[in-house]
């Protein structure tokens, strides 16, 4: 194998079916593995990787290691027992899937949910929204050797999963937001709790700010590395950071207000050179915004009033026959819900639009082609995807 720069004149062309037409016995090409492994983002998954020296020069992605087939299982469930399914489509940000599913459900029963509920849901989305950046920060200062952030952001991110246990009882899977509304108010001195969480990881995103985005390490490896051209964003379907990285304002919390962030004072960070260090540093100021979101929240909610509006009997819910979508804005970009109904007590198609799909599918595999081995990682953590939600 000769380990030299890659004549990228003598790249294979691509067959008819859209695979290159390698001779791996020739010696010039050889295939190898990124992953699987699990350390929390784009672990479940792996990579095949065709490489050229150190070159990469073809990337298929392999999925379906890890909790699978969430859709299918929901139509032999009841509607109130899909709720510890879908909370495992994303394990670093379930709320989301509560959120969508229960809206879903709530829009095609006719269910309105109190505002105060409304208020207690957009609070818990965004405590979910800084749990998944903060993961994903220690995941990319993690691919480039910096062990130290993910110590830093697991540490403030098993804080705010103590604020989720003491509102939910749970520190990972919620199930908090139901149709129809929420399980409890908001325990006694809550809010001081929280005020003291959040001012922890300010704190510490001053530190993550000033060893990682400071590092001339990091910026030499991420600096015009990954650039995703802005023309790809509609084709590609990109969303959230990945797009507002390339200067493109979208978020489904300013494009089509839900619950009650049109009552809330907030703009979204951009950035303009789309690469992987800018996508970095847009979903480390989004953790900013989020901060002050909770605490927007937290002094405006209303204290006093219903959490949650009158249910049928759950254990026999039948729904009238329709369908509807129910999106929103996660961390990762867009997330939405297509669920249509039959009159029975049971889901009848229930469809999942997680921006994983397309940012580690079609996105990663264009993007990985002429990537050294040493920056697959990085790349492939900087487009923040989970799994499951391509499995799902």
């Amino acid at each position: 194998m000769d380990y030299l720069a890659p004549d990228r004149t003598q790249y294979p062309a691509k067959k008819a079916d859209g695979t290159l037409d390698i001779d791996l016995t020739s010696g010039k090409y050889l295939k190898l593995w990124q992953g699987p492994n699990h350390p929390g983002i784009t672990g479940n998954m792996s990579v095949e990787l065709t490489v050229c020296g150190d070159e990469v020069v073809e990337g298929k992605t392999h999925v379906g290691y890890l909790h699978r087939g969430f859709e299918k299982l929901m139509e032999r469930r009841t509607f109130i027992q899909c709720f510890p399914i879908v909370c495992r489509i994303c394990v670093p940000e379930p709320d989301f899937n509560e959120y969508c599913y229960a809206a879903a459900v709530e829009d095609l029963s006719g269910i309105q949910a109190p505002v105060r509920a409304n208020w207690i849901r957009a609070m818990i989305l965004e405590m979910g929204r800084i749990n998944s950046y903060l993961m994903y920060l220690g995941g990319q200062a993690g691919a480039l050797g910096l062990g130290v952030i993910g110590q830093w952001t697991t540490y403030v991110r098993d804080l705010m999963l103590d604020r989720f246990e003491e509102l939910t009882g749970a520190r990972i899977y919620h199930m908090f937001i139901i149709p129809g509304g929420v399980r409890d108010g908001l325990p006694d001195g809550f809010e001081q709790r929280m005020e003291e969480t959040l001012q922890e990881i300010e704190r510490t995103m001053k530190d993550v700010w000033e060893v990682m985005f400071c590092n001339a390490v990091f910026k030499k490896r991420t600096v015009g590395q990954g650039v995703i051209d802005p023309s790809w964003l509609e084709p590609y379907g990109v969303t959230g950071p990945n797009a507002r990285a390339a200067g493109v304002a979208k978020d489904v919390r300013k494009d089509d207000p839900y619950l009650i962030y049109d009552e809330l004072d907030f703009e979204v960070p951009l950035g303009k050179d789309s690469d992987i260090y800018t996508r970095s540093d847009v979903r480390r100021r989004d953790v900013l915004v989020c901060i002050d979101l909770v605490r927007q929240m937290l002094a405006k909610m209303p204290r006093t009033g219903p959490l949650a509006a009158t249910t049928p009997n759950v254990l026999h819910w039948k729904i009238p026959r329709g369908e509807t979508y129910v999106r929103g804005e996660c961390s990762r970009g867009e997330y939405g819900y297509y669920l249509v109904t039959d009159g029975s007590g049971y889901p009848r198609r229930v469809n999942v639009r997680g921006p994983s799909y397309t940012h580690a599918m079609a996105l990663l595999e264009r993007m990985i082609v002429n990537v050294n081995i040493s920056d697959v990682a990085a790349l492939m953590v900087s487009l923040h995807t989970y799994p499951p939600e391509i499995e799902r």
